[in-house]
């Protein structure tokens, strides 16, 4: 059954904010997860580069991260997640894409018959397409399955996503931000230099993360119709857990969705990483808030800042990275609920329980004031 909660859109990539999608709808959270459509790296890129289409490695991502919340499909999470090897001869990975291709591999003998049929056809359209000259090194199923259902729908998106989650029954939604297909997002450092390409962007080298980042551009960008229709239905509106100036602040480059926010009720909540990384480097909470509000061109697109705040008055490192900082100085307007929201089993990471809870909170919150 469909949750019946309030609706959460999340507005991230594919990984950083899991563990808050599968809280949220373990806790009856309907969520909707908008993903970026300008990803370039790993299989994605070299999919994106020779068939021209939408990048789909945060959508797979996503997609399965809802149904593994959900319940459902847990087989189906097995093949999407697989990867081929790294190493080996153009005959032995030949031999282990064909272990999939054909129905071999024991999870999809055992999957319910008319999804395994469906992931075998959407498999093989891809393999069709992408050709003999195709690097097939390290590339993950999930990506090449979902390629080959956005081919058999003719470049549409979403339908290819509708039909997959109509094969699984996931009620959560993953849509792009943008159904455009040639996105290329671009940073500009803070010394003049130019980075183009989100992987390029989040994989910084050390020196150039220094420098920090001054903006990023997107190019134009038109808004996906379903991401507009699940903004405005929306209870709240997340921006992150993510890469801050690839997975998060891009979505407002995108045309139509800072209208679309500002005409929202709900409360829109910034939820930074709590490790700064190689984009964000010296780049403080409230900046962010701020860079935030400057992308939506002074439209009201952010209302709250969840902000970590630890009992240990220093100056804090997990692995080469320190924890984010507050300057104390958020943009106007902008409310700050300061707590130690750091996962007391896992060092820099969000404890997703008590995010969700502070989340549906200000829902609660929300629905009385609208009262």
């Amino acid at each position: 059954m469909p949750p019946h909660g309030p609706h959460i859109v999340i507005l991230a990539g594919g990984t950083a904010s899991r563990n808050l999608t599968i809280t949220l709808i373990r806790q009856g959270a309907s969520v909707t997860r908008l993903v970026p459509a300008w990803d370039s790296g790993g299989s994605s890129k070299l999919i994106r580069e020779t068939l021209h289409i939408l990048p789909v490695g945060d959508i797979r991502q996503a997609l399965m991260t809802m149904a593994y919340a959900e319940g459902q499909a847990r087989d189906v999470v097995r093949i999407f997640n697989a990867r081929l090897s790294e190493t080996g001869s153009q005959a032995e990975l030949d031999r282990e894409l064909a272990f999939y291709a054909e129905g071999t591999h024991p999870v999809l003998k055992a999957m319910q018959r008319d999804i395994a049929q469906a992931i075998l056809r959407y498999l093989k359209i891809f393999i069709a397409a992408a050709g003999a000259d195709f690097d097939w090194r390290r590339g993950s199923i999930g990506n090449f399955i979902l390629a080959g259902a956005l081919l058999a729908e003719d470049g549409d998106i979403n339908k290819a996503i509708l039909a997959f989650k109509s094969l699984c029954g996931i009620n959560g939604d993953v849509w792009p931000t943008s159904k455009d297909h040639d996105l290329t997002l671009a940073a500009e450092l803070n010394d003049g230099r130019k980075v183009r390409g989100q992987h390029l962007i989040t994989g910084l080298p050390e020196e150039e993360g220094r420098v920090g980042i001054k903006a990023v551009t997107l190019g134009k960008a038109t808004a996906n119709p379903k991401a507009l229709e699940a903004i405005a239905d929306a209870d709240a509106v997340i921006f992150g857990p993510g890469s801050f100036y690839t997975s998060v602040l891009p979505h407002l480059l995108v045309s139509g969705i800072a209208e679309t926010l500002t005409r929202s009720g709900a409360p829109k909540i910034l939820i930074a990483n709590m490790l700064e990384d190689h984009e964000t480097r010296r780049l403080s909470l409230d900046e962010m808030a701020r860079r935030l509000v400057r992308a939506g061109e002074g439209r009201e697109v952010l209302t709250h800042v969840l902000a970590h705040e630890g009992a240990v008055p220093v100056q804090r490192v997990v692995g080469a990275f320190r924890f984010v900082t507050r300057s104390l100085s958020p943009p106007v307007g902008i409310t700050i609920i300061a707590r130690d929201l750091e996962d007391p089993w896992l060092r820099g990471t969000h404890d997703s329980g008590l995010l969700a809870m502070m989340i549906l909170d200000l829902v609660r919150e929300g629905v009385r004031h609208a009262r």
